[in-house]
């Protein structure tokens, strides 16, 4: 299949046509050729270049076979031809024959995984690197598979703890829709005949039923026309920007998503700090792990740490620590074992946050729960209010 591509080398941009088997592929050659891929057409689709395109490859799989290969005493040409001789999928694959011919030209892993920065991002990058100088890449590689393993034990805590919630929500929701749009109208069918008086509030909820009934297909079009464009405008970077400065206000919830942060933070530039790469320039790396307040914060800090104030110190003065943090610091900087320390914070902040999940979850199910219960029992209620009143009347 052939490709045309729009491309960049230096100011100068340029098109290019590719044969390839897939558009993996075609972006890999054109940036083994030195181009800078803008985008992509295969058979009249375009498709996004480099920055854009999300790649399948993984990244931790791929980690955790190079680390358990080259442990066994395979060289790093041999470990990555047998991970590409074993690979299914023709992406991955395509992938890494393209490392094993850059490998073969004599370029260092790092510069090869450099080429291709929508796969290997520069955090890993700069670690093998590192490991490259000191020659410890199979501790670096370890070092990877445990960090990117602690943060995803966070995360699949986090959505674990948000499946039963949403659950309700939907389940509740649901019930409601059937309430409003089957139920309701009946009753209001039978008390238009009838002809009896009722209350208010009974009024209003068989209208809202009657309008769900009719113009159930309007009601569903204009539902989906609010969704999409919530979507579009929390695909916005600003409004997002917006909303988590809104949320990052309330005060529980704030707190716990700033220590999130700071322990993604201190894990990640001890990682790179115990690889071998300098403190400032482990901050600057880390710094887009940040929300933009922390950024600021960090960058204030960075340039204290330059004009030679002490890394606790700075810290501290601008708000990128807790009381924890504070003095497992200045313990790492008596010992100069700082790496280590940091890692121990993201690892203490972790479990911390893990408990404020669970507690979190366990609050907010019942909580939801109620919630949902009081909303269908008073649309119950006030269906059946009327009759309550006739029985009155009768007695």
């Amino acid at each position: 299949m052939k490709f045309d591509l729009k491309v960049a080398r230096g100011a100068e941009i340029q098109s290019l046509t590719i044969e390839a088997g897939d558009t993996l592929q075609a972006q890999v050659l054109a940036e083994a050729q030195g181009y800078s891929v803008l985008a992509l057409r295969a058979q009249g689709k375009m498709t996004a270049g480099k920055g854009f395109r999300k790649s399948k490859f993984n990244l931790l799989l791929f980690s955790q076979e190079l680390l358990s290969l080259l442990d066994s005493g395979l060289s790093l040409i041999e470990a990555i031809e047998a991970l590409a001789e074993k690979e299914a999928n023709a992406e991955s694959r395509t992938l890494l024959n393209q490392l094993m011919v850059l490998l073969y030209e004599g370029l260092p892993l790092s510069s090869a995984l450099e080429r291709f920065p929508n796969v290997f991002p520069p955090l890993y990058v700069a670690l093998i690197r590192s490991s490259e100088r000191t020659g410890d890449m199979v501790e670096a590689l370890g070092r990877h598979v445990t960090y990117q393993g602690q943060l995803d034990a966070v995360r699949k805590k986090i959505v674990t703890a948000s499946i039963y919630p949403v659950l309700l929500i939907m389940v509740g929701g649901l019930v409601m829709l059937f309430l409003l749009g089957y139920v309701v109208p009946r009753f209001s069918t039978i008390y238009e005949s009838a002809g009896t008086d009722l209350p208010w509030m009974s009024q209003v909820l068989l209208a809202w039923g009657r309008l769900l009934h009719d113009h159930g297909s309007a009601a569903l079009t204009v539902s989906i026309a609010v969704a999409l464009m919530l979507g579009f405008l929390l695909s916005r970077q600003a409004v997002r920007a917006t909303v988590m400065r809104q949320v990052w206000k309330i005060p529980a919830l704030g707190e716990t998503m700033r220590i999130y942060q700071l322990a993604r933070f201190y894990r990640t530039l001890g990682m790179l700090l115990r690889g071998g790469i300098p403190l400032v320039t482990g901050m600057q790396m880390v710094a887009s792990l940040l929300q933009p307040s922390l950024r600021h914060s960090l960058q204030l800090a960075e340039h204290d740490i330059r004009e030679g104030k002490q890394l606790s110190t700075a810290m501290e003065e601008h708000g990128m620590t807790t009381s924890i943090a504070i003095r497992m610091l200045r313990v790492g900087e008596r010992t100069g074992r700082m790496g280590e320390m940091m890692e121990r914070i993201g690892t203490f902040y972790d479990e911390e946050i893990a408990r404020a999940v669970d507690w979190f979850t366990r609050l907010l199910e019942p909580l939801l729960m109620v919630v949902i219960g009081l909303i269908i029992g008073i649309v119950v209620v006030l269906m059946y209010m009327p009759i309550f009143d006739l029985a009155g009347s009768i007695q």
